[in-house]
């Protein structure tokens, strides 16, 4: 057994190993005391409560001699209970420590889980004396080894990057290759059967749905479902336990080194704008309970109500400096600890909010952007929360790429046909230059994708007009209701020949627009595969096969994943199609004499300002061409030529001659028939996408 505790010291928060024991360390500014709980192995039984014994500027510290890694443990804070006061404090329950690196146990919801008795009076929030460690999962001491700050990562630079956001269990959960125990973990994904997929499909990051650990929530348990996507957040540290597997921490390590062997990066989707406990009658699990008036945003005319700029109840007090170290804190963790690469903030708008606005200086992009490792990574804003002034597409500092739905809506209303959206739909195409195009930002800024985990995904966008989240157990009220989808005459699968056929040019019309684009294009896991989620377009709680990807074969065919593969080929080996800086029309080859960027219409003659506002036009060429200063003349000038037409009229195409240095046009790409041999004109079929590059 430990000795009794010591007073230690207040840094580093958390748990730390030292001098032949643990350090523990915990903020809250309101506590009048604090337990430190230790549990036996199984977590089931509390062996001993130890007062921390010194408060240092908020921060509750101890050191225990004679404890070491593994130990079981979790608090209990003393305080006032005035939720009118915005005080939640209950020794009743126990309590996650914020900076535990590894949970055990899952949670175990009841009554005992709230801070408040349960009943047709909760609202009352009346003051609730049982015990909840039986139920709450506890935190385990660890040892922290030390990363390699990131030594031997890809280090992709960001005009190069083409990410694949995926799911650690459903990308894994059904493959074939894999050993059954390692399936759902993030051993299986680092399995090299899945490497191996990722390199020859030619993505250079993967963006995990988030692993941070994470709550089922209680309505869905009570329901018999899960949170499958995980965006529910216990603690910003620990990884979630059901990935793990028999590996522990390790596994996570482990995977993130095979895939940077493989040369593919790792970024993780994180959640810090809010947590698992919900609004005012939510569980008390871990901030709440710690300090509830430090560590959320609360209604200053109301107290006992939270400030819900996230639409999940509750969201993180990014004004105080405390939160926002430990947001700091545990990215640094995953980073240098865990090496990984990167992040993409989920409604990262909250996260830089200074009283309610949005500040693009506010403390926490500040903080970011100070830092020596972390402003060296990836970093990906979803630009927007559902607060005031919430949606910040194309406002956040240089350094950050961002989340462009405007190219989502955009790409997929002129693929359905839309009309008088071909100069958003070009704006698109060049990366969103209105929104990105200043000095210290480049193309590679906006994220360009059609599908994401949320929504349909690619097969289901061009199979359903309407959502089909029945099995949501929601009245299918759930999930986006205009998804700019389209079914082609038939709701769902089809035996038609010409609808199959239609859908699948679709598919690849689709995504010819995000590879193809300036920009960094993402995709999402699956669509590759044909992957369907039968018409739901929110499948946050389906864990089966629902959402798991099915390597099977059913859904797939090898010709449509080659098209994938040879795609994103294409984007790689043509500099001109990943530009790091706007291109204008304003710059020449010595060559060829084409603009950097040209518009064509049908005729080979430059769009005009006419042509822009023609409602009904729907076939336009886009030419990019390599502009390069006299003294570096050569004759390997990289020139490519798009012409996309989503009409439902096959168009008679000039292709343009430039100097005599051009011959004609071969056609390298096109997701209708492929036209051969030298060409001066072509007939672009209806819904159809071209690439073609000069002969010479």
């Amino acid at each position: 057994m430990a000795e009794a505790v010591r007073a230690g010291v207040p840094a580093p928060l958390g748990p730390n190993c030292r001098d032949g024991g643990v350090n523990f360390a915990l903020y809250s500014a309101n506590a009048a005391r604090v337990e430190l709980c230790l549990f036996d192995a199984s977590g089931t039984q509390e062996v001993s409560r130890l007062t921390l014994p010194e408060c240092s500027d908020g921060v509750w510290h101890g050191f225990v001699p004679g404890m070491g890694p593994g130990q079981l443990y979790g608090y209990r804070v003393h305080g006032r209970y005035e939720p009118d006061a915005g005080h939640r404090f209950n020794p009743h329950k126990l309590l996650i420590d914020p900076y535990a690196r590894q949970l055990a146990g899952e949670l175990i919801w009841s009554d005992a889980s709230y801070g408040f008795i349960q009943g047709d009076a909760a609202e009352d929030l009346s003051f609730d004396t049982r015990d909840s460690a039986a139920g709450t999962p506890k935190s385990v001491v660890i040892a922290e080894t030390g990363g390699s700050l990131t030594v031997g990562a890809p280090r992709v630079p960001w005009n190069d990057t083409v990410i694949y956001e995926t799911h650690v269990r459903g990308f894994t959960m059904q493959h074939p290759e894999l050993p059954p125990e390692t399936r759902g973990t993030f051993e299986g994904l680092g399995h090299k059967c899945v490497t191996d997929y990722l390199k020859a499909l030619g993505v250079t990051s993967v963006e995990l749905l988030p692993v941070h650990a994470f709550a089922d929530d209680n309505f869905l348990v009570r329901k018999g479902m899960r949170n499958y996507w995980g965006y529910s957040t216990l603690n910003f540290f620990a990884p979630q336990a059901r990935y793990l597997g028999e590996g522990g921490l390790a596994s996570f390590k482990n995977m993130v080194r095979a895939l940077h062997d493989a040369g593919v990066e790792v970024i993780l989707d994180v959640v810090y704008n809010h947590t698992a406990e919900g609004n005012r009658i939510g569980p008390t699990l871990s901030f709440r309970g710690i300090d509830n008036a430090s560590y959320y945003r609360l209604q200053p005319d109301n107290l006992r109500e939270y400030v819900d700029f996230t639409g999940c109840g509750n969201s993180l007090n990014f004004e105080d400096p405390r939160v926002v170290a430990l947001a700091i804190d545990s990215l640094r963790y995953w980073a240098q600890e865990m090496e990984v690469d990167g992040f993409r903030f989920d409604l990262a708008v909250t996260l830089a909010r200074s009283v309610s606005d949005f500040d693009v200086h506010a403390p926490f992009l500040q903080a970011v952007a100070g830092d020596p490792l972390l402003s060296r990574l990836k970093l990906i804003a979803e630009p927007w929360d559902i607060g005031p002034g919430g949606y910040r597409l194309g406002g956040f500092p240089p350094e950050w790429a961002e989340w462009n739905d405007r190219f989502r809506d955009s790409v997929r209303s002129f693929w359905r046909g839309d009309t008088g959206v071909l100069p958003d739909f070009a704006r698109r195409l060049h990366g969103s230059g209105d929104l990105f195009g200043h000095p210290e930002r480049g193309p590679w800024a906006s994220v360009n994708f059609v599908t994401s985990h949320d929504g349909f995904t690619l097969a289901d966008l061009v199979s359903y007009e309407q959502r089909h989240n029945e099995a949501n157990d929601e009245d299918n009220r759930d999930g986006h209701r205009e998804n700019l989808s389209a079914n082609y005459g038939v709701e769902g699968p089809s035996d038609d020949p010409q609808v199959c056929a239609l859908r699948d040019r679709q598919r690849r019309n689709l995504l010819v627009s995000v590879f193809l684009s300036q920009g960094t294009p993402m995709l999402l896991a699956g669509d590759e595969l044909g992957r369907s989620q039968g018409g739901n377009n929110n499948a946050y709680c389906q864990d089966n096969e629902t959402s798991w990807l099915d390597w099977s074969g059913a859904q797939h065919s090898d010709e449509f994943l080659a098209f994938v593969c040879e795609l994103v080929g294409l984007r790689a080996s043509h500099p001109v199609l990943r530009r790091q800086r706007f291109a204008h029309g304003e710059q020449r080859t010595p060559l060829s004499g084409f603009a950097d960027i040209e518009w064509l219409r049908e005729d080979g003659a430059a769009m005009t300002e006419d042509d822009w506002h023609d409602q009904q036009r729907r076939c336009v060429g886009m030419l990019l061409a390599e502009s390069l200063p006299e003294e570096h003349v050569r004759a390997d000038e990289d020139t490519v030529l798009v012409i996309l037409n989503a009409g439902e009229q096959a168009v008679d195409f000039v292709l343009p001659a430039g100097s005599a240095f051009i011959s004609g046009w071969r056609c390298v790409l096109t997701t209708a028939r492929l036209p051969v041999g030298k060409l001066h004109a072509l007939e672009v079929e209806a819904r159809a996408a071209y690439v073609l590059i000069p002969l010479r």
